[in-house]
């Protein structure tokens, strides 16, 4: 990372020996996830050399991480459309080569919009085309970002609505549900197109059903998520815990906690 990034993401925290163990070892995390009662985890990772730091390197590092553990842990990865030579090409190696669960594009980091293969960006496309094609679902950051550099003005989810028509057939994911500023604006998206999903993850659970009130009428699209470990989450088993405080059926609990997650990220 960047060090600007770095020093934003480790300052203030007093877990930094917890999240030395479980960046070093898969087996870590998996103590970690068992002691909270967590079933599986997508490990999500994206592509932003600019802002944040990271790069395409970061893609055979998660799927050597996750291996011989891909029936709890999903690697996810990403692909900067604008730092690749050969877009395709690379989309088929984190496809075939690294088997990742799932492409993670962050717009506000990647300083690009999620529709920018209409303008400036054609390329951009591929990344839609061939996970669509490869049945691996791409999840798009939705929403502000707060660290050093990102810019906010790619953060509105309504360019995601270029994506699902003009790709149709590929599964997106609107990480964030567009948190704090578009919750209306992901929820309309969830509900005109079938290939959109909503990731509620980094939404103070006891805060849910304030911003997305009529979320049991798209129980079946909608991701569970902690956002762990980003700063202000301290458990994943207590975020859990908060969800189902509240007045949800069991139905609806777990198809958001567990049954749309597991047939999104199949084994691979």
């Amino acid at each position: 990372m960047n060090e600007s990034a770095r020093r934003f993401m480790l300052g203030g925290r007093d877990d930094l020996d917890l999240l030395g163990r479980v960046m070093s070892s898969a087996d870590a995390l998996l103590r970690a996830m068992d002691a909270e009662g967590i079933a599986r985890a997508a490990l999500i990772n994206s592509v932003a050399p600019d802002v944040i730091g990271i790069t395409d390197l970061v893609n055979p590092w998660i799927a050597r991480y996750v291996e011989g553990h891909r029936d709890r842990l999903v690697p996810v990865g990403g692909i900067h459309p604008r730092h690749s030579r050969d877009v395709a090409g690379d989309m088929r190696r984190l496809l075939d080569v690294y088997r990742l669960g799932a492409i993670k594009l962050h717009p506000p980091h990647m300083e690009m919009a999620a529709n920018a293969y209409r303008t400036d960006c054609p390329s951009l496309a591929d990344v839609y085309r061939l996970a669509g094609e490869a049945k691996r679902p791409v999840l798009i950051h939705t929403g502000t970002s707060i660290f050093p550099g990102a810019r906010n003005v790619y953060a509105d989810p309504m360019a995601c609505d270029d994506v699902a028509v003009d790709f149709p057939a590929t599964t997106l994911v609107l990480c964030h549900a567009g948190r704090p500023l578009w919750y209306e604006t992901a929820f309309f998206l969830a509900r005109r197109h079938p290939n959109v999903l909503l990731d509620i993850s980094g939404i103070p659970p006891r805060k849910l059903l304030e911003v997305l009130p009529r979320i049991s009428e798209i129980a079946d699209r909608v991701l569970w998520g902690t956002d762990w470990p980003s700063k202000g989450v301290r458990s994943m088993r207590r975020n859990v815990e908060d969800f189902l405080s509240l007045p949800l059926s069991d139905a609806v609990q777990r198809k958001i906690l567990f049954d749309n997650a597991a047939a999104l990220f199949a084994s691979k």
